[in-house]
């Protein structure tokens, strides 16, 4: 069933708030319910669970859209009154995007969670210290999780051929394995269990350290960016800003990102994990957030005495 028309007399969205200000570049999210008759809660789930419609914000937080997004909900639509699921009608949009090279840039695993998880602090550690939490996380994986789906980021190639060992294990014990990096030379696209994704120059993944662990029984998650400026410091004191997290939803979040990034450079194999990640998790035994919380203050005094 196609998603209800919103309703003529629906109050104005607090984005259209913009057009008062003089700020009217581009399509509001009301602009878009108008013309795709999908109502803006509707389009805000949407965009929660499954990362679409791509809105830019702008400084007052406000979103706006692409004249093509119109499109790109309409052919939603039209995938649903065909019988497709929602998620699978929106990664199939987000395919053929993809494969016209008309996609928009694709998001930092980073931003995404500090804009939809903002509870979740950063923190300073060191490329030491990072180590230690991703290690600690691929073996609590590759222990407990039942066919995970397993994400991780190196920013360079060379990161990824030292920890290639540990990875082609991880691969043995997930539902699908996936290597995001710059690479010297274009990997094949899957390779035994694993599947490579190259980023691009302009990707902001290629400044992102990444591990993340999403099943239903286990969940975890590292996710840092490297701080600018560190030419002249040694490999194992780089600097960098990490959040990392057990709670489910957190997990999910950083699953789909990083997915949506392998789809809109083209990955087809990431179509599938898009929709099979669309549902949220239930939420944390709050006994989970407290141990989390502790926890990382530990890091951080951990961090400070290497």
């Amino acid at each position: 069933m196609v998603t209800p028309r919103t309703p003529a007399t629906q109050a104005p969205d607090v984005d259209s708030s913009d057009e008062a200000s003089g700020d009217t570049r581009g399509l509001t999210i009301g602009d878009l319910a108008r013309r795709t008759g999908v109502a803006p809660a509707t389009l805000r789930m949407w965009e929660r669970r499954h990362g679409f419609p791509v809105a830019q914000r702008r400084d007052s937080g406000h979103r706006r859209y692409d004249e093509r997004v119109v499109d790109q909900v309409r052919q939603v639509l039209r995938r649903r009154e065909a019988g497709s699921r929602l998620e699978v009608a929106i990664a199939g949009v987000v395919l053929a995007e993809a494969s016209t090279g008309d996609a928009p840039g694709a998001p930092s695993v980073f931003a995404t969670l500090r804009r939809r998880h903002p509870t979740l602090q950063p923190q300073r550690l060191r490329k030491s210290s990072l180590l230690a939490l991703s290690w600690a996380i691929e073996d609590e994986c590759c222990a407990l999780a039942e066919t995970p789906m397993i994400f991780g980021a190196f920013q360079k190639e060379r990161y990824y051929r030292a920890a290639e060992e540990r990875w082609t294990e991880l691969a043995r014990v997930a539902r699908s394995t996936m290597v995001f990096a710059q690479f010297e030379q274009q990997p094949p696209p899957v390779l035994g269990r694993t599947s490579f994704v190259d980023l691009p120059d302009d990707a902001p993944m290629r400044r992102e350290w990444a591990v993340v662990c999403d099943a239903p029984d286990h969940a975890a998650l590292l996710t840092a960016w490297e701080l600018p400026g560190q030419s002249s410091v040694r490999d194992k004191d780089r600097l960098f800003e990490a959040i990392w997290s057990v709670e489910p939803a957190a997990v999910r979040s950083a699953a789909r990102a990083c997915a949506q990034v392998a789809v809109q450079l083209g990955h087809a194999e990431a179509g599938p994990l898009l929709y099979e990640l669309a549902e949220d998790p239930p939420p944390p035994p709050v006994e989970v957030l407290r141990a989390t919380s502790l926890l990382n203050r530990v890091v951080a005094y951990a961090d400070r005495l290497r």
